[in-house]
C-alpha cells in the first residue's frame, strides 16, 4: 500500500506565491518519476511539472519560468514552487508518484486526493 499526500494549497492573490508539498509513503522500493498535474473547472487534466529520478525536469510552457519542481529524495517528498501566480493557475493540483514495491511488480503511479490552488485576481 502506498499513501500519497498533498498540502500547500490556499487562496493566494494574483501576483502571489504559494508552495506545494507531497509525500509519498508506504511500502515503496524505489520511487521513479514524481510530478503535478492540475484540473481545472470544465477543462482536462494538464501536467504542471515532472521531475524524474535523475533530475531531469519537464514543465508546461504555461509555468515555465514561474514554477519550479524539487524533491527530496529522502523524505520521498516534491515541491512545487509556484510564484508569480495567475488567475488561470486556479486549479486542484495533483501529485504523483511512479513506484515500484517490490522487485517483482511492474512501477505504476500511486496519485494524491488533490489539493485547491484558488488564485484572486
Amino acid at each position: 500500500q502506498v499513501q500519497v499526500v498533498e498540502s500547500g494549497g490556499g487562496l493566494v492573490q494574483a501576483g502571489g506565491s504559494l508552495r506545494l508539498s507531497c509525500a509519498a509513503s508506504g511500502n515503496i522500493l524505489s520511487i521513479y518519476d514524481m510530478g503535478w498535474y492540475r484540473q481545472a473547472p470544465e477543462k482536462q487534466r494538464e501536467l504542471v511539472a515532472r521531475l524524474t529520478s535523475s533530475g531531469r525536469t519537464n514543465y508546461a510552457d504555461s509555468v515555465k519560468g514561474r514554477f519550479t519542481i524539487s524533491r527530496d529524495n529522502a523524505k520521498n517528498t516534491v515541491y512545487l514552487q509556484m510564484n508569480s501566480l495567475k488567475s488561470e493557475d486556479t486549479a486542484v493540483y495533483y501529485c504523483y508518484a511512479e513506484v515500484a514495491t517490490t522487485r517483482w511488480t511492474t512501477r505504476r503511479d500511486y496519485w494524491g486526493q488533490g489539493t485547491q490552488v484558488t488564485v484572486s485576481s
